[in-house]
């Protein structure tokens, strides 16, 4: 939202922001302190690098509580996918992300095989299931916007849900609260534009890196 002009409803806006007229006399005493927030992705040509997640084993059914306690809306799939057995957790490993966003493809060519098969060109792995969870926690429905997004899709291995089909877990800005989606993942399946997926690039060790210096 822009505001082009100081008058009363961009007054109460700030006002509310900062806690009512208690925060704005914390505010005018230095007891609140505004910074500028520091964007934690960055954008080039249709490829998204959302910076690095590091998982701290929490388990599936765990991230749920997790996530709802904390005001994010977990879909009944999801749930069915989180508290599956092939759903495993590490601890602490750092991942770093890479979105590829779904208008690198044309309508037709937007499908699985070959969205997995242009991330494999560019050196890109599999994320475990986790990443999605840790994914929604981290960034909120106005960024996911802001990348031009309604979804982003977590390329992991598919996990079966009770009923059968291959599933992938997403964060999903719905409108209607933020929530971690799920979306059937066959080979063939095609997906819309406003969909972004979520691979995993490679980690370095240093030894490796030396090598290469």
């Amino acid at each position: 939202m822009k505001y082009s002009k100081l008058d009363l409803g961009t007054i109460e806006a700030v006002v509310n922001k900062l806690g009512g007229m208690d925060g704005v006399a914390r505010f005018l005493r230095d007891g609140i302190v505004v910074t500028e927030r520091v964007r934690d992705w960055n954008e080039d040509e249709g490829v998204i690098r959302l910076g690095t997640v590091t998982s701290d084993g929490t388990t599936g059914p765990q991230w749920i509580k997790r996530l709802e306690k904390t005001g994010f809306r977990v879909y009944d799939w999801a749930r069915n996918i989180l508290n599956s057995k092939d759903f495993k957790p590490t601890s602490g490993v750092t991942t770093e992300i890479v979105v590829l966003k779904g208008i690198l493809w044309s309508d037709n060519d937007r499908i699985t095989k070959n969205i997995r098969a242009e991330a494999e060109k560019r050196g890109l792995e599999k994320p475990n299931a986790e990443v999605a969870c840790l994914i929604r926690e981290k960034f909120s429905d106005e960024e996911i916007e802001a990348m031009g997004l309604w979804w982003i899709v977590a390329m992991h291995e598919p996990i079966e849900d009770s009923d059968g089909g291959s599933s992938l877990l997403d964060a999903y800005r719905g409108g209607d609260g933020q929530w971690l989606y799920t979306m059937y993942d066959g080979p063939d399946d095609r997906w819309g534009s406003g969909r972004g997926f979520a691979f995993a690039r490679p980690q370095v060790s240093a030894q490796e890196s030396a090598a290469q210096a």
